[in-house]
């Protein structure tokens, strides 16, 4: 397929921003040719916006290092720069709503790593290998802004990207109830060792608001298109406990599943390893060849050796059993930043790219 867009970053200066603009110095179909971020940054080219913090581990991109940043509430200034935008700010809920909103009114379409939107009815929540299907909401999404061209499309919150690609396969047996207490990296709080010292040699069992994403965002990854929304899925019933923990990247969840008709261990592991989705099938530049790999070695996965599995987007899973409560138990890993943050938006944008809607 021979794409090519302009695309801007909203927020580029944030880790998440800064996750983007590397992501997409070579990307074959994306060419960032422009920058927006706080009024602090605008003016500044983006090497200065981000001397002093640039928290990633290959350098500024040669590329962006002098594209001028413009103030992010400057949207028709971006409008005539890009072809759509990816966001990633750090603002308040209704002023995230209200900016994404502003950009796709003005017909840039928006791909959104924040959560602000991730509730709106007619925004798809994309995990691009298990409900693709979900794009088709944009038409209704189009009709209540006024728009031709613009519209908002969010990714998932992080946490539930380790488990929720495990579980889609088997949900053909009926899975009743889950279970997932996650084990999270700092990078998701935007955090590195250095400027968070105080979580060396220490566990912190409360993340705000992430123990109720975890629990109702797959409900609506598993819901239906009806009419001008998205109905949620009745079922599984999820419950998670969710725990920041001394690891630079890489979220490690502990999943414990009930069936309807429980399957064996054997059709479990059949079912992974031959699961693929429009991702795989189109060949997205960014898609993983294997989305979920299993690992049978007893101490696998672990974040330091496989988080960047296939380029940080893959699913690691391993210590498949039976429970003696539930039916099965498991563990997974995925790359926060990559998989589950900016690398899934990136991916949802090839998609939206080969769907046409960025055209």
């Amino acid at each position: 397929m021979n794409k090519s867009y302009r695309g801007g970053i909203v927020g580029g200066t944030g880790m998440v921003g800064q996750r983007f603009a590397t992501l997409l110095e070579n990307h074959p179909w994306f060419h960032v040719t422009a920058i927006a971020a706080s009024g602090r940054s605008a003016g500044k080219t983006y090497a200065q916006a981000v001397e002093g913090r640039w928290f990633m581990d290959t350098p500024v991109p040669a590329n962006m290092r002098d594209i001028i940043v413009k103030d992010a509430q400057d949207v028709e200034g971006m409008k005539a720069e890009v072809d759509f935008v990816f966001c990633a700010v750090d603002m308040k809920k209704e002023e995230i709503r209200a900016l994404e909103e502003a950009y796709a009114k003005a017909e840039v379409p928006v791909v959104s790593n924040n959560s602000a939107h991730r509730g709106t009815p007619d925004v798809p929540m994309v995990i691009p290998e298990i409900n693709p299907e979900h794009t088709e909401i944009i038409h209704a999404q189009r009709r209540r802004l006024g728009t031709q061209r613009g519209f908002v499309a969010v990714k998932s919150n992080c946490s539930l990207q380790s488990y929720v690609p495990a579980i889609h396969p088997l949900m053909k047996y009926g899975v009743k109830d889950v279970l997932a207490c996650t084990y999270q990296a700092i990078s998701g709080a935007g955090k590195t060792f250095e400027t968070w010292p105080e979580m060396l040699d220490n566990v912190n069992p409360y993340i705000g608001g992430e123990e109720e994403k975890s629990e109702q965002e797959p409900l609506k990854i598993w819901g239906k298109v009806d009419g001008d929304k998205i109905v949620n899925a009745a079922s599984p019933s999820i419950t998670s406990q969710c725990i920041r923990v001394p690891v630079s990247d890489g979220h490690l969840a502990a999943v414990f599943v009930r069936f309807e008709n429980k399957p064996t261990m054997e059709q479990i592991l059949e079912d992974w390893k031959n699961f693929a989705g429009e991702p795989q099938r189109l060949e997205l530049p960014s898609a993983p060849k294997q989305f979920i790999h299993y690992f049978t070695e007893p101490d696998r996965p672990q974040p330091r050796l496989d988080r960047q599995l296939e380029n940080g987007m893959a699913v690691s899973v391993g210590r498949l059993r039976p429970d003696c409560q539930y039916d099965y138990k498991f563990v997974c890993l995925s790359h926060n930043t990559l998989r589950g943050a900016a690398g899934g938006a990136v991916l949802l944008a090839e998609l939206l790219a080969a769907k046409g809607y960025c055209d």
